[in-house]
């Protein structure tokens, strides 16, 4: 039993100590929240929380840094990144060229039933009112659509930027129709692949992820502007970037 404040579990209870683990489960309680951006972490408190000596947080801080979750500073520790407009629309540039080329590879190869499991997915994600669930579909399903490429650093690649993206996306879920406008993209994209129009389905699903990095930096930069100095409000988390700044 841990005598900690942190809201997240504990899932190395009853199992040996791991940093990927802990970099696993630091990741998690970030993208959801649980970890806000500029939040202090420090290794007595994680290892206390993890039941685990000081090394293998360590280890995990190190390997978390190195994918731009945290930052660690000299005599200071390591907190939590903060949100960037222009790191948000870089991820969704990069998903866009990356997914493109997943999708033209994939396409040619799906089956029928592997076109069925996605469109399994997109009904869950229909009738799905919890966000983080809906985060995890949308996720499952980008996923499904790319499987049948057959190109496994490609994928992890794809995976690796959405796990750094979930947190942003989270925020374009607060706004307005943005769940019912991804649903029908989803399955604009899902028809034209099922009926062969694959050039279709590209020209769908690349504005789909700009669209979605530029929409979160806007709202980032709006929020840049309510918390600056001089506005009566407190900047909280929120990284002030080239593209912030000018907005």
């Amino acid at each position: 039993m841990t005598n900690t404040s942190y809201r997240f579990g504990n899932p190395l209870l009853g199992r040996l100590s791991s940093p990927e683990v802990i970099a696993e489960s630091l990741r998690q309680a970030i993208i959801e929240g649980q970890l806000g951006p500029g939040e202090s972490l420090r290794q007595e408190n994680l290892a206390q929380h993890f039941s685990v000596s000081r090394i293998p947080v360590r280890e995990a801080l190190r390997q978390l840094e190195s994918e731009g979750w945290i930052v660690l500073e000299r005599n200071r520790g390591a907190r939590v990144s903060a949100l960037s407009a222009d790191e948000v629309r870089e991820i969704y540039e990069i998903r866009a060229s990356l997914e493109v080329t997943a999708l033209r590879l994939a396409a040619p190869r799906h089956t029928p039933q592997s076109l069925d499991r996605a469109a399994a997915i997109l009904r869950a994600a229909h009738g799905e009112a919890d966000r983080s669930l809906h985060v995890q579909h949308n996720r499952e399903f980008h996923l499904a659509l790319y499987a049948p490429a057959g190109r496994p650093r490609l994928s992890a690649l794809i995976d690796s930027l959405h796990s750094q993206g979930e947190r942003y996306l989270r925020l374009k879920l607060d706004l307005p129709a943005y769940k019912q406008q991804s649903d029908d993209e989803h399955e604009r994209i899902l028809a034209a692949v099922r009926s062969g129009e694959i050039e279709t389905a590209v020209r769908i699903l690349e504005p789909h992820l700009l669209q979605t990095g530029e929409m979160v930096a806007r709202y980032l930069a709006e929020h840049l502007a309510d918390k600056a100095p001089g506005s009566g409000k407190r900047r909280n988390g929120v990284r002030k970037t080239g593209a912030a700044a000018g907005a």
